[in-house]
């Protein structure tokens, strides 16, 4: 089997040679081709588009697929990809985390993080929801997101006492809970709130809960536009890929029947009104909860291979381009999708992996837990 995955890879390989010079990074929209590729072809495409041009890709991008691969497959060499991730956020968690008793940093930080998020329709309508919690960016998407990561990875990372006491002084119910926030992104808060859950400075899931069916009951289905639909789908997605600590294991289904039902007495709109990228996150929420038989999974392939191009060896955007850094997310969704393991596998522990222990970064620890943990 081994040597037939490497065939197969072997193939694509020599393919891509005299595609992805002119395809690959090409920000154009583009004409849709079909075709009649198999889940696995779709598979091997994708994979061969993405690991071929994945020194290209910015290191976030990298280190996600990477984690990814990892988590599916239990491949060493995916750890690597991890190291370059955790690099990355461990100089980032010092500067941020080891500033936070300084005056004025958080008020000034957390005004930078805000004005990230752009001027578009979506970023207006959450820096308008953000206005009342104006440390709340600095707290969620920096701290929180850096001290998760490197948790994952078997680790606490520099200042950690400050960090963890910063962030327990912070309540971040109110924003957590507030309908304008919720409405402006679904996904990210769950994320926050398992993240919070993880580090041990808050367990804000139950107000969380009941604070997106009240603002999504499905009674409001119909009068729910296009793109508060896909929030809604979007955010219980998030739901079970948070409990799964984003694929290292499986979800006992009983906690989120709500959801599955929802999906498969939906799966009609949803196919119709959300994205790649969420349909994919719909199939996969039914894998990873032991619901890989349900007819839902079948549709959303379907889909989902469908939607491949053949000639750009990936899926490209709703709109039609094909830009790997911007799609990686949605084709290393597809792939897990069409060949998703019988067995997931937690961290990468990079401690325990002789590849990246020697490398490790020195503004972090192992924690005491992972002493234990088995090298793989």
């Amino acid at each position: 089997m081994l040597e037939l995955r490497k065939s197969k890879t072997l193939s694509y390989l020599l393919l891509s040679a005299t595609l992805f010079s002119s395809v690959a990074f090409a920000k154009e929209s583009v004409e849709k081709t079909s075709h009649n590729l198999t889940a696995d072809q779709v598979y091997q495409g994708i994979k061969t588009n993405l690991e071929t041009n994945l020194y290209a890709l910015p290191p976030r991008v990298q280190g996600h697929y990477a984690i990814r691969q990892f988590r599916m497959t239990g491949e060493a060499k995916y750890a690597n990809g991890s190291l370059i991730d955790l690099l990355t956020i461990a100089e980032r968690q010092a500067y941020y985390s080891c500033n936070l008793d300084k005056p004025g940093f958080i008020k000034s930080e957390s005004k930078i993080e805000a004005d990230k998020l752009g001027s578009g329709p979506r970023a207006i309508a959450r820096k308008e929801a953000i206005a009342p919690y104006p440390n709340f960016m600095l707290y969620s998407d920096v701290l929180l997101r850096y001290a998760s990561r490197v948790d994952e990875f078997g680790f606490t990372g520099p200042c950690h006492d400050l960090m963890i006491k910063t962030l327990k002084n912070a309540n971040l119910e109110p924003a957590l809970t507030d309908k304008k926030m919720i409405k402006a992104w679904a996904a990210q808060l769950i994320n926050y709130v398992y993240w919070a859950k993880q580090v041990g400075v808050g367990d804000y899931y139950e107000a969380y809960k009941k604070a997106f069916i009240n603002t999504y009951p499905d009674s409001n289905d119909a009068k729910l536009k296009k793109s508060q639909y896909k929030n809604k789908v979007y955010g219980m997605t998030h739901f079970i890929f948070s409990a799964s600590e984003y694929y290292q294991h499986p979800v006992d289904p009983k906690e989120y029947q709500w959801i599955l039902e929802y999906f498969e007495n939906n799966i009609d709109r949803i196919l119709t009104d959300t994205t790649e990228d969420i349909i994919t996150e719909v199939g996969i929420s039914f894998l990873i909860t032991g619901n890989g038989d349900n007819p839902v999974v079948a549709k959303v392939k379907k889909h989902v291979i469908a939607a491949y191009d053949p000639k750009l060896m990936m899926i490209p955007s709703p709109h039609g381009k094909a830009e790997l850094s911007s799609g990686e997310h949605r084709n290393v969704l597809a792939m897990m999708l069409l060949d998703w393991p019988e067995t997931l596998h937690k961290g990468p522990y990079l401690n325990n992996i002789s590849s990246t222990k020697k490398y490790l970064p020195k503004l972090v620890k192992p924690k005491a837990s992972m002493n234990d943990a088995k090298s793989h």
